[in-house]
Order: structure tokens, then sequence, then C-alpha cells
């Protein structure tokens, strides 16, 4: 018997929509990163169109980077901004060389390590501005006191790093090493180094953060040129402008000398099975 009742064809269904969160991880991550830094600028431009704050306090981005352009067209800007690259580089480099060869020794000679860690960690909580008068009374007012400085900055975090880990790496890998008649530099070079290199990238990342911080104070010790110099002219000029663009440039290159460092260490890494390294 033929049923009276027709078959309703079903309604096909929606799509649902993409969730927003797998939209934005499908965006490359530069243009992720850029996403809020973006829109506070867009908020901020906004507020100053409508007199929310004093341009003359702050100013929207887009007078700050008017000011940068003409400092920039005059050719001031990259005086300035050589002078401080050319300091973080060397300071940087210093330090980072002290450090490792320092912490390789305290990591693997547990006698230095007794005698010299203490010190230097007591001299870790001293505030950088207050090594300035030392450093000017000792070295003058010239580049030695600034970059000296700078790679103070950047000692402590490359030291930290590999000390500790050289100290963490497994003592079996160690007895593994001595059974093959490894001797210590053997040791250290094909057992200990490897084993600390995630922490000793870590510590010189956190180093050249901590450069750039330093850099601040090294120019303000009689400098000439700099982004630290241009900061304290602003501040003299009363001019926000150049303050601000000054804060940008900072920001910047510090962010783009890591991403430098990120990508040429990242392979020294690449064995590492840890969390997130395959998503």
């Amino acid at each position: 018997m033929a049923s009276l009742v027709e078959p309703v064809a079903a309604a096909p269904l929606a799509a649902p929509a993409a969730a927003p969160g797998p939209r934005l991880r499908r965006l490359p991550p530069a243009l992720l990163g850029l996403l809020l830094p973006a829109s506070l600028a867009l908020v901020w431009e906004i507020a100053a169109a409508q007199a929310w704050i004093a341009p003359r306090l702050l100013p929207p981005p887009s007078m700050v980077a008017a000011t940068l352009t003409e400092l920039w067209e005059t050719g001031e800007l990259a005086r300035h901004v050589a002078a401080t690259l050319g300091r973080v580089a060397i300071g940087f480099a210093l330090g980072v060389v002290v450090a490792s060869v320092l912490a390789a020794l305290t990591g693997t000679i547990d006698l230095l390590r007794r005698l010299l860690d203490p010190t230097i960690q007591a001299l870790r909580a001293i505030p950088s501005i207050a090594w300035v008068p030392l450093f000017v009374l000792w070295f003058g007012i010239f580049e030695t006191p600034k970059v000296l400085l700078i790679a103070l900055g950047a000692f402590f975090p490359v030291y930290l790093g590999l000390e500790s880990g050289i100290r963490s790496v497994d003592r079996k890998l160690v007895e593994v090493g001595r059974i093959y008649h490894l001797g210590g530099p053997g040791i250290l070079l094909r057992i200990l180094l490897p084993g600390a290199l995630p922490s000793w990238l870590t510590g010189i990342r956190g180093g050249l953060g901590l450069a750039w911080m330093f850099v601040i104070a090294a120019e303000l010790m009689g400098a000439s040129e700099g982004l630290g110099y241009l900061l304290l002219d602003g501040q003299m000029s009363g001019n926000a402008a150049i303050i601000l663009g000054a804060l940008f440039l900072f920001a910047l290159m510090g962010k783009l000398t890591d991403a430098v460092l990120v990508a040429a260490t990242r392979r020294a890494t690449a064995w590492q099975d840890s969390f997130r390294s395959g998503a």
C-alpha cells in the first residue's frame, strides 16, 4: 500500500561558522603578532583626533611617525640608530663570551663555583644605574664605560643559563663519557655543553634583552649620539614625539634582533622533542 505521506527531503544543514580561533591561527605569525599593537595604535589615533587626550603630552602615532621621518630625512636618525646598534653589538658579544667562559668553569669545577658563584649572585642584585658613577670614574665618559655597562647587563642571564644548564645535565651521561675514557675537556665539549645548550640559548636571549635595557643607562653617560641621547634630548626640549619615537625604535630593534637570534639558533635545538615543538 502506497504511503499517503510523501517523504520530505531533508533541508541541507548549514555549514557551521568557522570559529574565530582557527581563523586567527591560520594567519602568519608576524601578522598575528601585529594585531594587538596595530589595534592599540588605532585606538590611540582616534582618541587624539577626538581630543580625548592632549596631543602635546601624548602625540598620536601619526605625529610620532612624522617626527621620525623628519629625523630620518636629515640623516640624524640613522646616525643615532647606528651608534646604539654598534654599542649593543659590541657589549652583548663581550658579555656573552666572558659569561660563557666563566659559567663553563664554575659549572664543571665545584671549587670554583663555591668560590665565585656567591659573589656573582650578589653583584647581580645591583641595579644597572648604580654602576654608572663608578664606570664614569674609572673609564671616563667615552665609549669604554658604555660598552662595559651593556656587557654587564648581558653577562648575568648568560652566566646563569649556562651554569645551571651544565649542572642539570643527567649524571648518567657523564658516567657514560667516563666509560669511554673522555677527559675533562672531552666531557665538557661533547656532553655538558650540548646538554646545556637550550638553557644557554635561553640565557643568551635574556642577555640580549637586558643589553637593550642597559644601553639606555649607558647612553646617559655623556653620549652625544644614540637613541638614549635622542630620548634625553626629547625630554630636555619637551618634545614628547621624539621621546615616544625613541621608545618605539628601542622596542622595534629589540624585537628584530631577538627574532634574528631565535631564527639563527632554531636549528641548534631542533633535536628537542618538547611541548609545542610539533605545533
